[in-house]
């Protein structure tokens, strides 16, 4: 019996193809976009732990300097002579490339690069030039080194590792660690550590690398962009299955009365579906590994600009988002048929096999969606006046978008019972009236662009005014006409004494990284100059800001500072041992992924004599730049590498930003055609239904080419009154990302611009869409021959 039941349950689908290709195709699609966004995840993911396992990072304790200053060699020795199971690590940056150091001989655990029992070649790491292992691309950017390359693809990527004394030679800090990693076996007994060595601080252990904790929210907020994508594919599916369901009621009530029992019957289908889930969903994980290794290599971009967090380039197969993709197309499925399902189950033996009007089986009843609509924005009002944290900020997303998208039939409905009302009577008003009709049958086709194009408004109005503020300040921070970089001090010392008469300004750029109040950051200089003071806003400022600097009586800081360590004007902060001055202003410093301040040139070489000022920023008219980097390639040698022009920085860091948001904008365009393929599969089967609905009007006069403009008409219709929700729902999506998730994400808040010219590119791209949606099926119905709108009147309806 089953094999006859499966038999008469498949033979549907061979006599309706189109509705086998609308669920195999929605639910590929949905699968498509979620698994690619949960490849890329995994992929950087995977890189993070690299990170941690290759160089500890969350798993040991660690014994670092006050502000992350260099520890002495002889403190490591003190350490070891007084007990403490100490392992150094000496790392910096070499061309871009991270370089750590290690001592393979005391690292715990499996932190060093090479171990005994692998059968490598210790002694060529330890002795004579040694080795430096890393990933091709790494070894490749770091150049010729005094040192034997190693290609070792489990090396986290952008860094590179070798021993400990080959580190100090390469970053010159010959005598210096940069941190101590504690062996979590130690004697029993030790000197304590604030007798050998006060100036340490012992760092606690805690789960997972910071770099993963840091870039957490730029997960989420892809995980966000993937789940709606996979939310309005499964629109398509919903209402793929509830069509197949309507229209299987005969089926199922003669198979019921031959004796089927109807829990069978329904196991039978559910397992019918899961077949086809499995299907759907490995083509959906295909194309979704297609998708991420497309948009991979624009992520890393992201990662490493925003965050500073090296993710490699290029893609692997990772089990996870394989059965991630998967677990979700079987899920979307079962939760897509669910509400048929339970129809099925509580319809009687011998209901009315007739497929009923799509508009009297809408899915589900009306009030409780709007019950469920109201209550929902309610929820997100209250999120958006008392809610905290990112987590509040994506709860508000859904709850606004998920509302919103039940409430959209609800508001069409309003538009349209409008128009009805002021049309003329007779085909006008029926125009109106069979719009509103086949609304419960694209309700679904309709949320599914309300969300995509909610979502393009909201994106493009973050990225917008993100690109227009951070264009403004490119132009505040980059005021210098001319970058030079001297090769050492004496070069440097040199270059000054030569421009300083031939330039308006010299503006030396020197840093220093340090912890700030608890937070890793840097100090930068910045010498008493009109530039500062002319060009630079800020967010909050003390009156004489830049006066206090000048005096070494204040210090500023950037906004990402501030949030994070709750630094508000005149709290005292620690800048170096002994020193702590008052906050004078905050400055906005948008993307740049750590806490920076400011503090004046003087003070600033009191504190750190060592740090020496290789580079310069020159300022004098843009028409004598070409002309004094001639005089230096002539009298000091400076490569074009040495002496950049503001121009060049700008477009560089434009191209970052535009490759920053590349994703965003890919996943947002993905997500508008896959609504558009919702309201074509819509169409498309609507067309059958809608038949002995349009033989009537056929048969009083109107031609079916009449039928198939009116067809035209209602998509762009509904796609113009669509739009008109969705903008300000997407204005409140964007403000929602720069208000809440953007603060909580990178640590500063943009102000929002509206952009009306995009917002009509974009509500003219929706209706194109729709439009071409309905052409398939518009032709369709224009050349339907008189035949079969006659049969209609044949029997009885």
């Amino acid at each position: 019996m089953t094999a006859t039941i499966l038999s008469a349950l498949m033979s549907y689908w061979r006599r309706n193809p189109l509705q086998l290709f609308t669920f195999l195709a929605g639910l590929a699609l949905a699968t498509a976009l979620w698994s690619g966004v949960q490849a890329i995840n995994a992929e950087a993911r995977a890189s993070y732990d690299a990170a941690a396992a290759t160089l500890g990072e969350g798993r040991f304790d660690q014994l670092v300097a006050e502000g992350g200053d260099l520890i002495p060699q002889e403190t490591y020795v003190a350490l070891r002579r007084a007990g403490w199971r100490v392992s150094p690590v000496v790392e910096g940056r070499l061309e871009g490339v991270r370089v750590v150091g290690l001592d393979v001989l005391t690292a715990p655990g499996d932190l060093a690069p090479v171990q005994a029992m692998d059968g490598t070649d210790i002694e060529a790491f330890l002795l004579g030039e040694g080795q430096v292992f890393g990933r091709a691309e790494a070894l490749e950017l770091i150049g010729d080194v005094p040192a034997q390359k190693v290609v070792a693809n489990d090396i986290a990527p952008g860094t590179v590792i070798t021993d400990i004394g080959v580190a100090q030679r390469l970053l010159g800090r010959q005598g210096q660690v940069s941190r101590l990693i504690v062996d979590p076996v130690q004697p029993l007994r030790q000197q304590p550590l604030a007798e050998v060595a006060p100036e340490l601080t012992r760092r606690v252990a805690d789960a997972g690398s910071d770099v993963g904790r840091l870039t957490d929210s730029f997960h989420l907020n892809l995980t966000a962009f993937g789940f709606l994508s996979f939310a309005v594919g499964i629109f398509i599916v919903n209402g793929a299955i509830g069509l197949v369901f309507e229209q299987r009621r005969g089926v199922v009530r003669t198979m019921r009365a031959l004796g089927v029992p109807l829990n069978r019957l329904i196991w039978l289908m559910i397992l019918e579906l899961l077949g086809f889930a499995l299907l759907a969903g490995t083509i959906g994980v295909g194309l979704g590994y297609v998708v991420a290794a497309a948009l991979l290599p624009d992520v890393a971009a992201t990662l490493r600009g925003l965050y500073g967090a090296d993710v490699g380039g290029t893609l692997s197969l990772r089990l996870i988002w394989w059965l991630s993709g998967l677990g979700m197309a079987v899920g979307g499925t079962l939760l897509a048929s669910s509400a048929a399902l339970w129809k099925l189950w509580r319809m009687p033996l011998l209901a009315a096999a007739k497929p009923r009007a799509w508009s009297m089986s809408a899915g589900v009843d009306r009030r409780i969606q709007r019950l469920a609509a109201l209550g929902l924005l309610v929820v997100a009002a209250g999120l958006a006046m008392f809610g905290e944290g990112l987590a509040a900020g994506f709860a508000l997303l859904a709850a606004l978008l998920i509302g919103a998208a039940l409430a959209l039939p609800m508001l069409l409905d309003v538009g349209l019972r409008l128009g009805e009302a002021r049309a003329a009577p007779g085909l006008r008003q029926w125009f109106w009236a069979d719009t509103r009709q086949q609304l419960p049958g694209l309700s679904l086709a309709l949320m599914a662009l309300l969300l995509a194009m909610a979502a393009n408004v909201g994106v493009s109005t973050m990225v917008s005014s993100f690109r227009l503020t951070f264009t403004g300040f490119l132009d505040q921070r980059l005021a210098s006409e001319l970058y030079v970089t001297a090769s050492d001090e004496g070069q440097a010392e040199a270059l000054e004494a030569f421009v300083t008469p031939r330039v308006r300004s010299v503006l030396p750029l020197m840093a220093v990284d340090r912890d700030l109040a608890g937070v890793p950051g840097a100090i930068y200089a910045a010498r008493d100059d009109a530039t500062y003071r002319d060009n630079w806003k800020f967010l909050e400022a003390n009156l004489g800001a830049w006066d206090s600097v000048a005096r070494g009586e204040g210090i500023l800081v950037n906004e990402q500072l501030a949030r994070r360590a709750g630094l508000a004007l005149s709290e005292m902060i620690l800048v170096a041992p002994n020193t702590s001055l008052p906050v004078v202003g905050i400055y906005g410093d948008y993307g740049n992924p750590v806490g920076q301040a400011i503090l004046g040139e003087a003070l600033f070489r009191q504190l750190y004599p060592e740090v020496a000022a290789l580079r310069f920023g020159l300022r004098l008219p843009l028409d004598e730049v070409q002309g004094l980097r001639t005089v230096l390639r002539d009298e000091f040698g400076l490569s074009d590498e040495a002496m950049t022009n503001q121009a060049a920085i700008k477009a560089f860091s434009l191209e970052v930003f535009d490759r920053t948001f590349t994703v965003t904008t890919a996943l947002n365009v993905l997500t508008l055609a896959v609504a558009a393929f919702a309201i074509l599969m819509s169409l498309l089967t609507l067309a059958a239904l809608r038949v002995p609905q349009l033989a009537p009007v056929w048969a009083l006069g109107v031609t079916a080419k009449a039928l198939g403009r009116f067809e035209l008409i209602r998509a762009v219709l509904l796609a113009v009154l669509t739009t008109l929700c969705a903008i300000p729902l997407g204005l409140a999506l964007a403000w929602v990302l720069l208000a809440v998730v953007n603060v909580e994400a990178f640590g500063w808040r943009l102000p929002m611009y509206f952009f009306p010219l995009d917002y009509l590119r974009l509500a003219g791209f929706a209706m194109i869409a729709a439009l071409l949606a309905a052409l398939w099926p518009a032709r369709r119905l224009a050349r339907t021959p008189p035949s079969m709108l006659l049969k209609v009147f044949s029997n009885e309806r």
